[in-house]
């Protein structure tokens, strides 16, 4: 009997290297397909990376030379010239500190209120839970239109006041149904009954159980409110009167309207030229400038962006 089993753990042991080596052997076919994909791969890294990458060399080329199609990999005629025109006027400055202002208060409003109440909507004993999610889901598909919005926030008083940059978009419906089914597919019910025979309420299971296991969908969640408050320009547009309330994206557009202007403005063909020169590279100056906090932070919330995504997809 034990000879019976020695033999068969030796011929197990014998198959196994064979089995790896079946395994690890590849067919032309499978060399050809791993080509394709990588391909595939590298080509759609390069359509992303190479319009930012472009963008980044202009910002800091002879216009001449971009306008001509002579820049590609490297920034050639290297010249400052346009973020010292941005950076020169200090309004810019203060329309930083003002979105900075906006967007982490505005981000964090939204997480206090987005969460919870997303919470609130995922637990199966909330019995009105469905008709509540419905009248937050018309908001997305129906809305006042511009001139009640205005008169309504007039009645309220937000109008040239800085709290329109917060208050009115507390909640992001769309943001709000991930959040929910992040809670309903990936937060284990035992877990609340645990909590509940150790006496805690749902507040206190929020706070103390669900948030800490939530890492995720919260990155997810600020990082999409972050982008919406950074990227407001409609808001300052519409209900700021006062220029040492508006935030960045309107005070570089005032900067690209007004190289614009002299642009245009120029006396003769060749100065309206060299002006729309000058123009383009403060052009692609404000996008760098617009988008570079942005990026900055993007790569530290990567992994929590992945990860909270597909696990707040999975139901809707």
């Amino acid at each position: 009997m034990g000879s019976a089993n020695g033999k068969i753990q030796a011929s197990g042991s014998a198959n196994i290297p064979e089995n790896k080596h079946r395994r690890e052997q590849r067919t032309p076919t499978d060399w050809v397909v791993d080509i394709v994909i990588w391909l595939l791969v590298a080509f759609v890294i390069v359509a992303i990376m190479y319009p930012l990458w472009f963008v980044i060399i202009a910002s800091v080329s002879n216009q001449t030379l971009v306008n001509n199609g002579q820049v590609f990999i490297v920034p050639k005629g290297f010249s400052w010239y346009g973020y010292e025109q941005i950076f020169a006027d200090d309004r810019i400055w203060n329309g930083y500190m003002n979105t900075i202002v906006y967007s982490l208060v505005g981000t964090l409003i939204n997480l206090v209120v987005t969460l919870p109440a997303a919470f609130a909507l995922s637990r199966h004993e909330f019995h009105g839970r469905r008709l509540v999610m419905l009248f937050f889901t018309i908001t997305m598909f129906v809305n006042g239109g511009l001139i009640p919005t205005y008169l309504l926030y007039k009645q309220l008083g937000l109008i040239d006041n800085w709290l329109v940059f917060v208050i009115p978009s507390a909640v992001n419906v769309y943001n709000l149904i991930i959040a929910r089914s992040f809670f309903e597919t990936s937060i284990p019910e035992e877990l609340h009954d645990a909590a509940q025979i150790d006496g805690l309420g749902y507040f206190r299971y929020f706070l103390k159980i669900v948030l800490p296991l939530s890492s995720a969908i919260v990155a997810v969640i600020g990082l999409y409110y972050l982008v919406q408050h950074w990227n407001d320009f409609f808001t300052g547009l519409i209900y700021i009167n006062t220029y040492d309330k508006q935030p960045l994206q309107m005070v570089l557009r005032d900067i690209l309207l007004a190289n614009s202007a002299f642009a245009g403005g120029s006396g003769s063909t060749a100065g309206a030229g060299y002006g729309q020169e000058l123009a383009d590279q403060i052009k692609y100056g404000v996008i760098i400038a617009s988008t570079l906090p942005l990026l900055v932070i993007y790569p530290f919330i990567q992994k929590y962006f992945n990860k909270g995504v597909m696990i707040g997809a999975i139901k809707g």
